[in-house]
């Protein structure tokens, strides 16, 4: 099970302003936090007055606390029920290390009194001013101000997970590449340094040692029994021949120890062609697997797909995909087939796949592709994502799109879904002239604004904009 995401609680105070009133924002917050399933811990409100953060004295003393509770919060949620001291503010989170959520309160007209009237509207200004002159990155979201038991701010701390999730997760780890590029696909280039700046570790892989590893096996390996009976559980295999099933299992546990071994939290794989010529198999099948099971897996040894496919995971935890920019949807403008050979989630499907012999190599090398996972990828909202690693930065675009349940014939081969993109002829373009490749990442839901955010915010990715916004 995945650990329950737990937030670091601090509060503002001001000389001058009713404090009282940080009590009751304690109260608030701390239902808002745990009514949404997360976890929080906060400083003794006894060691401050109020509960609160206004001295730099104060400050140093949180900062302080934060430092020994290290590695056991996600995130910081600064709470402004009143007008907040900014020196108390920058000093007890400017070594924060992890996002922070600048939350103020909104007055109530009715309460404007000298005993209710909080300023937290203009004191959030003094707040992030001063963050800002620091460079210590923070999130900002709708509205200005907001009340932590109303629905809005229940949006706004699901969002601010979803951006946590995705900072803390993709600031440092370690990304396989498992064969060398794909000779005829130079889209598929990338800076491994470049990488490295952003925390990203490269750890290669040859294929020659993976042909080894699965030379070595023998059917009846334990592994490779239970591999084959997990296999043959997750998906329609009753086409394939025992012996290419075999080996299927053979490179699955494989990798498996690839990804043990060096601690691989994603992974690219050179699927094509020697797999089919060689083992006389095709591993599509074996990253749709991966992908459900948590670990994001990219064919083609696409890299830079498998760092979009990982965000966009963090942000919604399910399941990711890279897919071909592959055709037309007749005169539709807005619609295309996305598609790949078969490495797709069974979660992003309309049911069951099924393990076929790849149709393309088939066609000059019968028998040689066993190991497409053919079927349809089911209507839900998407983000589609990727990036390139220019100039020794990394540079990324996301935009929203839908998965429709419109209808592809029965013999198109592979796994793919009719996807509906706004303006999407222009999205093209801008996609053409950005140099970006043939492959697009999908993801669950609509997660535009959380990527940028933590893309832009706090790892400090390049962004285009396809949406002309």
């Amino acid at each position: 099970m995945a650990k329950k995401m737990t937030f670091a609680l601090a509060f503002c105070n001001r000389g001058f302003m009713p404090g009282e009133l940080i009590y009751g924002a304690r109260e608030d917050m701390i239902k808002a936090v745990t009514g949404a399933g997360y976890d929080y811990i906060a400083m003794d409100p006894e060691l401050t007055r109020y509960g609160g953060i206004e001295t730099r004295d104060e400050g140093l003393l949180y900062a302080k606390w934060l430092k020994e509770h290290d590695g056991e919060y996600d995130g910081v949620i600064f709470s402004m029920p009143i007008f907040a001291d900014e020196n108390g503010a920058i000093t007890a989170l400017q070594d924060a290390g992890v996002p922070i959520l600048m939350q103020a309160y909104p007055d109530e007209i009715g309460k404007m009194d000298f005993a209710h009237r909080r300023d937290a509207f203009c004191g959030k200004f003094s707040v992030t001013d001063v963050f800002t002159q620091y460079q210590v990155p923070f999130t900002v979201l709708k509205p200005h101000v907001v009340h932590p038991l109303s629905k809005k701010f229940a949006e706004n701390l699901r969002d601010f997970a979803a951006i946590c999730r995705v900072v803390n997760g993709m600031k440092r780890f370690n990304l396989g590449c498992i064969g060398a590029r794909t000779t005829a696909f130079k889209t598929t280039r990338f800076d491994e340094i470049a990488l490295q700046k952003y925390g990203i570790n490269v750890e290669s892989f040859d294929l020659s040692e993976l042909f080894y590893k699965v030379q070595q096996m023998e059917d009846n390996d334990p592994k490779v029994v239970a591999k084959k009976a997990h296999l043959e559980a997750y998906t329609d295999f009753s086409l394939v021949p025992e012996p290419n099933k075999n080996t299927l299992a053979k490179v699955s546990v494989a990798i498996d120890g690839y990804i043990e071994e060096y601690h691989l939290d994603a992974l690219a794989l050179r699927c094509w062609n020697e797999m089919e010529q060689v083992l006389r198999i095709c591993p599509c099948v074996l990253l749709s697997e991966l992908n459900d099971r948590g670990i994001v897996a990219s064919c083609e040894i696409d890299i830079c797909s498998a760092i979009t496919m990982r965000a966009m995971s963090l942000a919604s935890e399910q399941p990711t995909a890279v897919l071909d920019w592959n055709n037309n949807y007749g005169e539709e403008e807005d619609k295309v087939i996305l598609f790949h050979c078969g490495p797709v989630a069974q979660s992003l499907m309309t049911g069951k796949g099924t393990v076929t012999n790849h149709k393309m190599f088939d066609k000059t090398d019968p028998g040689s592709g066993w190991g497409s996972n053919e079927g349809r990828i089911r209507a839900f909202p998407t983000t589609l994502s990727n990036c390139q690693t220019k100039d020794g930065k990394i540079v990324v675009y996301a935009s929203e799109a839908e998965f429709t349940d419109d209808p592809i014939e029965q013999e198109y081969f592979g796994c793919a879904g009719v996807c509906h993109i706004p303006q999407m002829e222009d999205k093209l373009i801008r996609l053409a002239r950005g140099g970006f490749k043939h492959h697009t990442s999908v993801g669950v839901g609509h997660m535009k604004s959380i990527l940028k955010e933590a893309f832009t915010t706090y790892l400090h990715y390049d962004w285009v904009d396809i949406d002309g916004e």
